[in-house]
């Protein structure tokens, strides 16, 4: 119960513009308490009048209880409404935060989880815990309800009341066993679930490149074997609530039976009427209605508590560290930024960067050489600030990016990776992501500097044609030069190109250095490429090794001087 208060105390939050709701399904629910009592007791009139041949009586009762009837679905329909607007209030509240939470997760964290745990926990944890909410609500009003049946039943006959509340103790202990079992299951099987849930959205994603590497049947086995093993635990979980449900409903028919004998016994000894004994009897499904209800409470505390663990886990900052920003904003920057003594682990075993010091003037194309594995892709993941567990300061016109905000940081750089994600929506909206109220002039203008709009012209859409999920309808080229008019539009001061023309024909790359040197001398440009044919016209290229800077200068100078640059020039010569 501990554990419940908690929870709903971190959940109220989300729930707290819903007040004015539960308050009406509380005054609801308290007039259902007055129903059902009302209900019952005229019920029983309705059977005196009966046996007592009382006709206009029986008529007048009958008359009452319909108007009563009538109001009790009356306000259940109202009711129902108030349930329904929790759910959806709370679960776009749930769900919205989640996401921002998500997205505020350390990249190291993301990077040792898959995606279908976030995915698992945003669409389906959010949509579960609003239900049980909800649910709560509900359950609590069932219950406030029912609890009208025992008034009802001490008013009628006290002998019977004491044996209706030991009856419900002894099966709500049942119940509570059988949760408390089945609570143990359903955790293993939601974790198994994430994890084949995981698996199935790397398997969909990666659909291609399991087609090119024929590995069709090793993953069809691994795949097979994962929903084997879910299908065992989901077989358990049933396995578990049925046999608990045979104890459950087993115990429920002895109270009927023995309150059957009870009946009988006070009816002989000329303790009860029949007109009352009839009540009781019908009575009966009510307080059997109660316990369900009780259950039904155990069941959804027991998820309640299970979901907002999961839930409220992403937001925990012991378990997903959370991206960490200063205050100082920056409406604009000029470009210049710093490496100083920069040291860098991804495990904190082996070292990445080793004490890199640089500088680039604003406006100044600059590119990044060195073999694979040399620390250049680091460079640029630490000066998004994607890391921040690193030593020594990067700097921005001369501000620490650790005390800059996100939005001063984040707003004015942009990345140009070898493939860039491309959203599954019309090339206009992939364009408005970044600036929503965007006219054509200025998306024209944008996809013009980076030789994408003579493409654009060509299609039969247009800027209007989808380009599929990830832009799959698009060329690799075509996708980066989408990805260059998105951060001309962004307008950020820093433009990075990570490996942008690596896998690009000889065509192709010619659009991209063409869109780059529209950008010469009016952002700062940082290149990293393979391709030497990209940035010999860069003003400075640093040379990368061992995750040192170990020489920098133009093209020509660096073929003099610089040993290792030669040599990775040469090569690319001779392939």
């Amino acid at each position: 119960m501990k554990l419940f208060i908690t929870n709903f105390k971190k959940l109220w939050k989300y729930a707290e513009n819903n007040k004015i709701l539960i308050l009406k399904c509380i005054i609801y629910n308290i007039m259902f308490v007055a129903i059902r009592i009302s209900v019952i007791l005229l019920s029983a009139k309705l059977i005196i009048k009966l046996t007592n041949n009382d006709m206009m009586g029986l008529f007048l009762t009958a008359i009452l209880v319909f108007a009563i009837e009538l109001s009790h679905n009356t306000i259940y329909y109202f009711l129902r409404i108030c349930y329904q607007k929790i759910y959806k209030n709370l679960f776009t509240g749930l769900q919205s935060s989640l996401s921002e939470e998500i997205l505020s997760i350390k990249k190291e964290c993301i990077d040792k989880n898959s995606s279908g745990l976030f995915i698992q926990r945003i669409t389906s944890d959010t949509s579960s815990l609003a239900t049980l909410f909800k649910d709560l609500i509900q359950v609590l009003g069932q219950l406030l309800s029912d609890i009208g049946v025992f008034v009802t039943i001490f008013i009628l006959n006290k002998i019977a009341f004491l044996f209706f509340v030991l009856c419900t103790i002894i099966i709500l202990t049942i119940a509570l066993y059988k949760e408390k079992n089945y609570s143990i299951k359903d955790k293993i099987f939601k974790e198994e679930n994430e994890k084949t849930t995981s698996f199935i959205s790397e398997t969909v994603r990666g659909a291609k490149d399991i087609k090119i590497l024929n590995a069709y049947d090793s993953f069809k086995e691994i795949l097979n074997s994962k929903i084997e093993v879910l299908n065992q635990k989901r077989y358990e979980l049933d396995d578990t609530n049925r046999k608990w449900d045979n104890i459950f409903w087993f115990s429920v028919f002895t109270y009927r039976f023995l309150l059957v004998s009870l009946i009988a016994l006070l009816i002989h000894k000329g303790m009860l009427e029949i007109a009352i004994a009839i009540i009781l009897y019908n009575s009966m499904s009510k307080v059997t209605d109660f316990i369900s209800n009780s259950g039904a409470l155990i069941k959804t505390i027991k998820g309640f508590n299970l979901s907002c663990d999961r839930i409220f886990s992403i937001m925990d900052e012991n378990k997903f560290s959370k991206e960490k920003f200063g205050e100082l904003h920056l409406d604009t920057i000029n470009g210049d930024f710093e490496f100083r003594d920069i040291s860098f682990s991804y495990d904190n075993e082996r070292s990445v960067l080793n004490n890199m010091s640089f500088k680039v003037n604003a406006n100044e194309t600059v590119a990044f050489v060195g073999k694979s594995g040399a620390g250049k892709s680091t460079i640029f993941s630490l000066l998004c600030k994607l890391y921040d567990n690193y030593t020594g300061t990067i700097l921005i016109d001369d501000n620490d990016i650790r005390e800059l905000d996100r939005d001063s940081l984040r707003s004015n750089i942009s990345v140009i990776s070898q493939n860039p994600y491309i959203f599954n929506m019309s090339i206009k909206d992939n364009l408005r992501i970044i600036k929503k109220d965007l006219t054509d002039e200025e998306m024209k203008k944008a996809c013009k500097t980076a030789c994408l709009d003579e493409f654009i012209e060509t299609l039969p859409q247009k800027y209007n044609t989808i380009v599929g999920e990830g832009g799959v309808m698009l060329s690799g080229g075509q996708k980066q030069r989408l990805a260059i008019a998105r951060a001309l539009i962004q307008k950020t001061e820093i433009i990075l190109f990570d490996e942008a023309t690596s896998a690009l024909d000889n065509e192709t790359q010619k659009h991209i250095q063409k869109a780059i040197d529209n950008l010469k001398n009016e952002y700062t440009i940082m290149i990293i490429a393979h391709r030497f044919s990209t940035i010999l016209n860069c003003d400075k290229i640093f040379v990368i090794d061992d995750g040192k800077v170990i020489d920098s200068g133009s093209h020509e100078q660096l073929l003099k001087r610089c040993k290792q640059y030669k040599k990775l020039y040469e090569s690319e010569i001779k392939d």
